[in-house]
């Protein structure tokens, strides 16, 4: 993809050898996180199962960009001024995500990115990036689980027209809380095409600031 030739991130498969970064990602994002031995299998046996890092180049995160995005305080981690941007030779892993393609749709499993990255619009670059492999591998429309407490999913997943169609009562364990179920419109539909490519030119022009 042409962007990657100018924004200091890739998106890329995920393989074994990410897995000890993609589960420390996992744990400092999720209290029910997945064992490495569950990424293993979905990599090596899952026939069904997409999964991708995203990485970047540089060093740190630009907190000091106001025009970015604010740091989330309730986030842990560093958050000092940055004076300027150190890139490094040796990418690092600084989020992932990943989608079951079952019959025509695409199950999105997973979006985290590393605490000290939020707040700069990677999470939703992830999804853009789940929703275009997602149609070219055939799916006709993507859905997922989200916790009703997480505003910031929703506030994104509702950006992109997920729409509730349903409700798992008690789906998380560690605190019984319910689980939505959301669901895009047809990915192929042209003002849904439109819709995800104008999101996609503001949301690069934001990021290439970086």
């Amino acid at each position: 993809m042409t962007e990657q030739l100018v924004l200091p991130f890739t998106i890329e498969p995920m393989t074994l050898a990410d897995l000890p970064a993609v589960v420390a990602i996992e744990r400092a994002s999720y209290s029910m996180n997945w064992p490495m031995r569950a990424f293993e299998y979905e990599l090596q046996h899952n026939q069904f199962a997409h999964y991708f890092v995203l990485r970047t180049f540089l060093s740190h995160p630009p907190f000091n960009l106001s025009s970015l995005a604010a740091p989330d305080k309730s986030q842990p981690g560093p958050r000092s001024p940055v004076p300027g941007l150190a890139s490094t030779d040796m990418p690092v892993i600084i989020g992932l995500a990943g989608f079951w393609l079952m019959a025509d749709e695409a199950h999105i499993s997973t979006i985290a990115i590393h605490p000290d990255w939020r707040g700069l619009g990677l999470g939703e670059w992830l999804l853009l990036h789940l929703l275009d492999a997602a149609q070219t591998l055939g799916a006709a429309i993507a859905t997922l689980e989200v916790r009703p407490s997480n505003h910031t999913a929703l506030a994104l997943y509702q950006k992109y027209r997920f729409e509730q169609v349903g409700r798992r009562p008690r789906y998380y364990s560690d605190n019984d809380e319910d689980a939505l179920i959301l669901t895009t419109p047809a990915l192929a539909l042209p003002d849904y095409q439109a819709m995800l490519a104008q999101h996609k030119v503001a949301l690069f022009q934001r990021l290439v600031k970086i």
